[in-house]
């Protein structure tokens, strides 16, 4: 009896192994398929970079017949990307610490505490996010213009950590929310306040998202155009995506130049995910929950 048993289930295992495969091959083929439409218009633009306009003409999707390197250096000193490419760097990197910062504290307060008001703040918070940016740009313009910091780092600094802090509370509570209370109701019984406990305990849990929250705090200031135009009108000022508009302006009828200004441009942020695409994935996909 058990022999027959066990041959039934040996035998529905066999039929069942060959669906499974069928299912995982389809799924792979279509991630495939997305990935090649992700990945095309980048190379492309690589592509393009690396040749002449004559080569272009030949053929747009062919590989160069000389690869032209120089085109890099050419855009790099002709387009002074180097100052642009500064000037993202003293923007980026004190919105991405002082964001990241403050929504832990804020999505540790909303998901973790219980304080009067805690409901109607949170949805105030939330206001950032459904408000698109191009309905506050003229606000805000002129009340930066009326405290004198237009046309200042000050005026994409704050603006941009006011968005992501936004954003940020409402990742971070949903992180904190999914954290067992016990290992924070152990922390309390073993001598930590909240603060300890926010920063020993409930962090190493949450890293992932935090990760993840950063790595998307760095793409929206590096790739943010608009405020740029708006806000800032030195040269010396102007962030990448902006310095590479005009330079666009200057050389439209030279497309390797322009194409190498763009891969430029795209690079940081490309590589900013490959370093962490791991935690990325892991926050956006698990919500930071370990265990």
């Amino acid at each position: 009896m058990e022999s027959a048993v066990s041959a039934r289930v040996v035998a529905g295992n066999r039929r069942l192994r060959p669906r499974r495969l069928s299912g995982a091959l389809f799924v792979h083929v279509v991630l495939l398929l997305f990935l090649i439409v992700a990945l095309f218009p980048f190379y492309t633009i690589v592509l393009t970079s690396l040749k002449d306009n004559q080569q272009i003409v030949k053929g747009a999707f062919a590989l160069p017949e000389s690869w032209r390197w120089e085109n890099y250096v050419q855009a790099w000193t002709q387009a002074r990307f180097s100052t642009y490419f500064r000037s993202s760097v003293i923007v980026v990197v004190p919105v991405v610490i002082v964001s990241t910062f403050l929504s832990l504290l804020t999505g540790y307060a909303f998901g973790r505490m219980r304080f009067p008001l805690r409901r109607t703040l949170f949805f105030v918070f939330l206001l950032g996010i459904m408000v698109p940016l191009e309905a506050l740009i003229i606000p805000l313009y002129y009340n930066l213009r009326a405290i004198g910091l237009v046309d200042t780092y000050w005026a994409l600094i704050l603006p941009q950590i006011g968005m992501s802090v936004a954003f940020g509370t409402f990742w971070m509570y949903g992180a904190f929310a999914e954290v067992p209370r016990d290992l924070e109701d152990a922390a309390i019984v073993d001598g930590c306040d909240s603060w300890q406990a926010l920063w020993r305990i409930l962090l190493p849990a949450v890293l992932p998202a935090v990760m993840a929250m950063m790595v998307l705090f760095f793409v929206w200031t590096w790739n943010d155009f608009l405020m740029a135009l708006v806000l800032v009108s030195s040269e010396n000022l102007r962030t990448l995506p902006l310095g590479l508009a005009f330079f666009q302006g200057r050389y439209t009828t030279n497309v390797p130049l322009t194409a190498a200004g763009a891969t430029i441009v795209a690079l940081p942020v490309i590589v900013m995910y490959l370093l962490f695409q791991r935690q990325f994935i892991r926050g956006v996909t698990s919500g930071a929950v370990q265990g």
